[in-house]
């Protein structure tokens, strides 16, 4: 799914308009519409009270047009229209005198703090009184009128985007922005909802269709993406009837060191059910015992050392390397990394301490593979990349270290960015809080490798393999609950079929 910036999802509307073709107020019909059916499917009884806010530009034409929309099924919320200029836009007009011809639906204006109603703590608020390409901070009565329904605890849903949020950045905390507990987005997520400092003002959020036109879709040049299941299903494989092991490829993971035999055993697991045909795990010699206990299906090289990876297997057998999870950073390890970089001749995959270790060494990152896989989360980020001082500047910044040295680079947290060599930037739309827990990671590395080794691209295996690793996360919070659930849960949970 693209993420166009706000100007460009202007054009939408104009285009589809024109080439559809339909009126701008039907249009406005339609997207008020799919409102209506989120509403109706989501409200657990007739008996509510609705209070619908409404700018006078097509924002607060939505609203007004939502609120006709449920007086058919006798659900007559309270329209409050908040008057901030002398002209209502065209659409919004139109379905303002269409309301006025339900005496039910009862309309009040708001000129004034004292027209502010009382908001009790069990209302819905509909806000829709100011769209995305806000720039500038609300001030005066629409100020006030902001904080007024922030000030309790009623349900707030937004239409389109929290009035006094820009779609394209972050939010200012001190600035007067609706704290939506459920945002209903226009056709397109929006670059916003995917910054962590803009949770509170946009809450829970859904795309509503709209039936833009799909000329428009298609054409739209963005560098910006959002991974849903309709992206991933056309991506996998189709296994053959006269497949074989050999047909899904031979897996190297470089794990483990004294303490840490856990992160080989999780990451060998995920890649075995995530695939492969084959997975050699080297790892030092005392951790040989508990991995073929754990998981016979996996085959060991040893290192020379007891207790960390110090020397470098051949290479020749392998279609795809996975390093890191539980490495350490002893010496003798960063060595025998360093050659492993230089040596590599297939796709890779680099996590954890092999990261640590390289934002010791930063000029290793000029010598990776190209297209390798790096999966660092926020604190590994900024040692090897440098201190941001938001989420919006980390997710260029990202940008650029993918361009500057030809790889991929997913970051890791709440729709975790995966950014590429051509500059896009795909999110991910699977996960949950239940998934920051010890050996997550690991698990995704297993993931990666194993749809690395059965000769997916990199780039479609780190989009593959962090939403599937997300919709396990999901399925098992789920099952356990998200204080509950562990690495190894998720690992249970892998499933790729859509």
């Amino acid at each position: 799914m693209k993420i166009p910036d706000i100007k460009t999802a202007r054009l939408a509307d104009a285009y589809t308009i024109e080439n559809e073709p339909i009126s701008s107020v039907d249009l406005m019909e339609r997207a008020a519409t799919q409102i209506y059916f989120w509403l109706m499917r989501n409200l657990k009884s007739k008996e509510v009270s609705i209070k619908i806010f409404c700018g006078m530009g097509n924002n607060g034409g939505d609203g007004l047009v939502l609120a006709r929309l449920l007086a058919t099924q006798d659900i007559y919320a309270q329209v409050f229209v908040l008057h901030v200029s002398d002209n209502f836009s065209h659409d919004c007009e139109v379905n303002y005198e269409r309301l006025k011809e339900i005496p039910e639906v009862p309309m009040y204006g708001i000129f004034s703090k004292d027209d502010f109603p009382k908001i009790d703590d069990n209302d819905i608020i509909v806000d829709a009184l100011f769209g995305s390409g806000l720039n500038r901070p609300l001030e005066g009565v629409a100020a006030e009128l902001v904080q007024h329904l922030n000030d309790n605890h009623a349900i707030r849903i937004a239409i389109d985007i929290a009035s006094g949020l820009n779609g394209d950045s972050i939010g200012n905390s001190s600035n007067p922005i609706i704290h939506a507990d459920y945002t209903l987005s226009m056709q397109f997520p929006k670059m916003a909802f995917l910054y962590p400092e803009n949770e509170p003002f946009v809450g829970k959020w859904e795309v509503m269709d709209i039936k833009i036109h799909p000329d428009f879709i298609e054409n739209l040049e963005t560098s910006n993406f959002y991974t849903t299941a309709d992206v991933i299903k056309p991506l996998l494989h189709k296994r053959g009837k006269h497949s074989h092991k050999g047909t899904y490829g031979h897996a190297l993971l470089i794990t483990g060191s004294t303490g840490k035999t856990g992160a080989a055993m999780l990451a060998s697991e995920s890649c075995l059910r995530s695939g492969v045909g084959l997975l050699t795990t080297h790892l030092p010699k005392s951790a040989m015992l508990p991995l073929q206990v754990y998981l016979p299906e996996a085959m060991i090289s040893p290192d020379k050392s007891d207790n960390c990876f110090s020397e470098l297997p051949d290479l020749q057998p392998y279609n795809a390397i996975g390093a890191g999870p539980g490495l350490g950073k002893a010496p003798e390890t960063a060595t025998a990394l360093k050659l492993l970089i230089q040596n590599a001749k297939v796709p890779m995959v680099l996590d954890a301490d092999a990261l640590n270790i390289i934002s010791e060494n930063k000029t290793w990152l000029s010598f990776l593979p190209d297209r390798t896989i790096i999966t660092p989360h926020p604190k590994e980020f900024e040692r090897l990349f440098g201190k941001t001082d938001n989420s919006a500047q980390r997710i260029e910044l990202q940008r650029e270290m993918s361009v500057k040295h030809n790889i991929i680079i997913v970051l890791k947290g709440a729709n975790t960015s995966i950014t590429f060599p051509n500059g896009s930037c795909f999110f991910n739309s699977t996960g949950n809080p239940g998934m920051a827990t010890a050996g997550s990671g690991d698990v995704l590395t297993g993931i990666i490798l194993s749809l690395l080794a059965q000769r997916y691209t990199p780039e479609e295996a780190a989009i593959i393999g962090v939403f599937m690793h997300g919709r396990a996360g999901d399925k098992a919070a789920a099952e356990k609950g998200m204080e509950a659930m562990i690495a190894g849960d998720i690992t249970k949970q892998l499933v790729f079929s859509l």
